[in-house]
């Protein structure tokens, strides 16, 4: 009866261990060892062709990362309609490593119906329903995430999503390049004031975690560019310029935020020039002539910007520096691996 009993006990313990997130397992295995996630950037800055994005999504299958993060589904030009939205959210569900969609301007905010009128905010609630209905990630593994959507006050704003990863904390914050979708013609920037409010509320919450939680480091990423490596115009001369930055708020917050975190925070954006103007234009010429995405620093806040194609960011615990932008190399599987490593004993 005995030995029955510790027979039971312990296949009730491989059951248990076996029924624990995947996720959970690989993540406190990278806490000392590292691990690398990939970044796609908007692959659409040429136009609407959609194939640099399945080679991007097959290179970063490929390389295995961790997780991937895709800013951007679409082409400004390319249609904002459902059958697109689906599409796409198709081709993105095929990726190996789980997958998550931070949103770009191109995706909605200059979205026009079939009679020319603009009808951003409708389609963004539509992206809202099709892409971040639950709380997992795409991909053929899967993240589970936590949404800003899960709290009442703000409940539409699915989009930002956070997950714990190797002691970091990642997060996606819907910044518009379109300068945060700032409309001055509008009279009252409903969309953008409400968004505004949200985002604050979930950038506090972030840092208030990670502070509490002790971790490492907090990764955010967004579609435009806050400038917060930038330096302020501390000029006590008049301005003339008639455009408010929408980014300001957002950046004076990070930085304030930053400056109390013990840890690494790093800014991920897929701003390009000629984003201001809610077009589409060329990468951004530092990262061109450096060969490639690098990330800037001051103090404990970083930010690299990533072009059209996708970037590898090494997480490095007890290492500097603690990010790490790397060279694009394929190599194999996991599973190719253990069956190297089989072989070879």
């Amino acid at each position: 009866m005995t030995c029955r009993r510790g027979t039971i006990h312990l296949l009730a313990a491989g059951l248990l261990a076996a029924s624990l997130p995947w996720q959970a397992a690989l993540a406190a295995q990278s806490d000392q060892a590292g691990f690398e996630f990939a970044v796609l950037g908007h692959s659409f800055n040429a136009g609407p062709d959609d194939g640099p994005l399945k080679k991007a999504i097959a290179d970063t299958s490929a390389f295995n990362a961790s997780f991937v993060v895709a800013t951007g589904i679409k082409a400004a030009s390319e249609s904002c309609s459902d059958k697109l939205y689906s599409q796409r959210k198709d081709l993105l569900d095929a990726s190996g490593p789980p997958l998550i969609v931070s949103l770009s301007a191109s995706d909605w905010a200059n979205c026009r119906n079939s009679r020319g009128r603009v009808n951003a905010i409708e389609r963004l609630n539509r992206l809202r329903d099709v892409y971040f209905a639950d709380d997992q990630s795409l991909g053929q593994r899967k993240l589970t995430l936590s949404r800003l959507s899960s709290t009442a006050k703000f409940r539409s704003y699915a989009e930002n999503a956070h997950w714990e990863y190797g002691g970091v904390l990642f997060a996606t914050i819907n910044l518009p390049a379109n300068n945060n979708h700032f409309l001055p013609e509008a009279g009252r920037n409903s969309e953008f004031e409400d968004r505004l409010v949200a985002n604050r509320s979930w950038l506090q919450r972030l840092f208030a975690m990670a502070q509490r939680k002790k971790l490492d480091g907090i990764v955010l990423f967004s579609d435009g560019d806050m400038g917060v490596l930038d330096e302020d115009d501390n000029s006590l001369l008049p301005s003339f310029s008639s455009k408010q930055d929408g980014f300001a708020g957002s950046r004076k917050q990070v930085r304030t935020l930053t400056k109390k975190f013990s840890g690494k925070v790093l800014l991920v954006d897929t701003q390009r020039d000629g984003d201001a103007d809610g077009k589409e234009g060329k990468s951004k010429k530092a990262a061109a002539k450096a060969g490639g995405p690098k990330i800037s620093w001051k103090g404990n806040l970083g930010h690299v910007s990533i072009d059209n194609d996708w970037s590898a960011i090494a997480v490095r615990p007890g290492k500097t520096p603690f990010f790490e932008v790397r060279q694009r190399a394929v190599r194999p599987s996991a599973q190719a691996r253990v069956r190297a490593s089989t072989v070879r004993r």
